[in-house]
């Protein structure tokens, strides 16, 4: 992803924002690829074992849809913004399971924006992925630092 041609900057940004995100769906071969190399756990890349399983399907990682998150959060705000870089990732929760077809968009909502005398501001947001069926599978609160105009 290129840089945008007009950057907006940690002032330009309001506690209240709410941003949506673009969607995903999170094909099986992706799913179980991305497990394989990252989080191989049998639910994850064995059809036939997670069938028999607790969620009697495979799941997605929940790595894997905190990359999605990422991903689609770049895409529409952090690509937009001024970073410097993330400084915390926290509270991040997985709350339903993502199956093999399902496809994912969320919200980002600033939740504060603290500038400092270093150029730039402190940007608090709350990520949410949402489901087919709008059940929430993921939250999580980030923090980046995003550069100041001058």
């Amino acid at each position: 992803m290129s840089a945008p041609q007009t950057l907006l900057y940690a002032e330009d940004l309001a506690v209240g924002d709410r941003i949506g995100l673009g969607t995903h769906t999170v094909g099986e071969d992706e799913l179980v690829d991305f497990a394989r190399s990252w989080d191989p756990q049998w639910f994850h890349t064995d059809r036939d074992a997670a069938e028999s399983g607790p969620f009697g399907s495979l799941i997605a990682s929940g790595i894997h849809t905190l990359a999605v998150a990422q991903r689609l959060t770049v895409e529409v705000a952090y690509g937009r913004w001024a970073v410097i870089a993330g400084r915390q990732l926290r509270q991040v929760r997985f709350l339903s399971p993502v199956l093999p077809g399902t496809t994912l968009t969320g919200t980002c909502v600033i939740d504060d924006v603290t500038l400092d005398d270093r150029g730039r501001g402190l940007v608090t947001a709350t990520v949410t992925l949402v489901d087919d069926a709008g059940r929430a599978v993921l939250d999580g609160v980030v923090e980046s630092y995003v550069r100041r105009r001058g």
